[in-house]
């Protein structure tokens, strides 16, 4: 099988400079001053190695030792915590920096979106950028004529598709780029983050045409943090962390380690606990604790799938609140969300004086299947303000699913398993 990219103790490094803190902070004139005296102090003496550089250096390695084989035709995913390198590993492939050592070997033309802004002229139209990206690719007028209507008619920018670029939103930006870099002739796609951008029903859009493209034997590279699209996509995934290549395995098994790995905890977390300093908080609330516990208000990790799990979040009003509504949502080892519930009207339509509260919300018994879940929790008045965006604080697993209670004791299939109510009755007969 021919190999398409081929990465060799890939590293990338960075000189980050930082200010000397010998002193505490210093006055506009202070600054001022002390520059003069450095200009005069060099035109005095101009071959003077004395002076003393209030910057320090420090080594910072975006990617380390990275080494990979992606053959002709795959569809990869590049997942990882912020700063584990993605963006900087798919920069040095689209060659818009170099590695500082390392080889890359690529069979083929790569077309990248990777943040919004990159690969267009500003001042060009949506006309000529998509004419430039195709020369940049090198193909010819007449090939790029051929997927001009396709390109048009997929990023649904025809009404300004002869207006400078610089005047879209980032949304007509992204679908116009997606179209030029999906149409337009190239071996490999390189594809960031930047989908999530668009809306929704343009996401899914872009997924199935570089599931197309796939299939017409051009390779996929794809960052996102969406784990379903990216399974959904991906057959394989690499994983890095700290600048290093992690795991790289299907995409099922790496989604899974990576949501382990960067959740709450590297195990299972029942209960976390803030003090007024280092708490989630905006202007107007912030968060104490969140626990969850079993029916004796004891903190578990791990539930019996025939007992109810309470979820306990306490918080304090800073400010009086109206209309706080509190969204818990329960996720699998997938990242797929099982389910979403809110307070309701349990407090939401009442004003919040300056006080604590503790808010439960119970998960009934007999609803879970067997398996690992995190619980994101995310604050805010509908409409009008995000308090607490989501975030995923704690894990647990559950047990004891199988089969209900029957004499098998096979995993059933599903994120959930309820007990439902079921009748068994003779059938009435209507024969003679």
């Amino acid at each position: 099988m021919t190999i398409a990219i081929k990465v060799e103790n890939l590293s990338k490094k960075y000189i980050i400079s930082h200010e000397k803190k010998t002193q505490g902070y210093k006055t506009l004139s202070e600054s001022l001053m002390h520059g003069g005296k450095r200009i005069a102090n060099k035109i005095i003496h101009p071959f003077s190695q004395s002076e003393i550089d209030s910057q320090t250096q420090e080594e910072f390695w975006a990617l380390k030792d990275i080494n990979f084989e992606i053959n002709q035709g795959d569809k990869v995913g590049i997942i990882g915590r912020n700063g584990a390198g993605k963006s900087t590993l798919l920069k040095v492939l689209s060659r818009i920096t170099d590695p500082t050592s390392g080889k890359i070997h690529i069979n083929g033309r790569i077309a990248s979106l990777l943040e919004v802004g990159t690969g267009f002229h500003p001042e060009l139209t949506g006309r000529e950028n998509i004419y430039l990206n195709g020369a940049i690719l090198g193909m010819s007028r007449k090939e790029i004529k051929l997927k001009f209507d396709e390109i048009v008619a997929f990023a649904e920018v025809e009404k300004f598709l002869d207006t400078p670029v610089k005047r879209y939103s980032s949304g007509m930006y992204v679908r116009l780029a997606f179209a030029v870099a999906a149409h337009l002739e190239s071996e490999i796609l390189v594809v960031d983050e930047v989908l999530a951008v668009g809306d929704a029903q343009f996401q899914k859009k872009c997924l199935g045409k570089m599931d197309d493209v796939s299939k017409e034997g051009r390779t996929i590279l794809f960052v996102s943090h969406n784990m379903a699209a990216l399974r959904k996509l991906c057959s394989r995934a690499i994983m890095l962390e700290q600048a290093q290549l992690f795991e790289d395995k299907d995409s099922a098994s790496v989604i899974e380690r990576y949501l382990t790995f960067s959740g709450p905890s590297k195990k299972n977390k029942s209960e976390v606990f803030w003090d007024k300093t280092n708490g989630p908080s905006c202007e107007e609330m912030e968060l104490c604790s969140i626990r969850l516990i079993n029916p004796y208000q004891q903190a578990e990790t791990t539930f019996d799938a025939t007992k109810e799990i309470i979820v306990e979040i306490c918080f304090r009003v800073k400010r009086v609140l109206r209309g706080v509504r509190i969204v818990l949502s329960l996720l699998n080892s997938e990242g797929i969300v099982i389910f979403s519930t809110t307070n309701h009207n349990a407090i939401a339509a009442d004003d919040l004086p300056i006080n604590t509260y503790k808010a439960s919300c119970i998960i009934p018994a007999n609803l879970l299947n067997n398996t690992h879940y995190l619980v994101n929790v995310h604050i805010g008045i509908p409409g009008v303000k995000v308090l607490l965006k989501g975030k995923e604080y704690l894990s647990f697993t559950v047990e004891g699913a199988e089969g209900h209670g029957s004499t098998f004791s096979e995993n059933w299939p599903g994120v959930v398993a309820p007990r439902l109510t079921w009748s068994l009755v003779p059938k009435v007969s209507y024969a003679e």
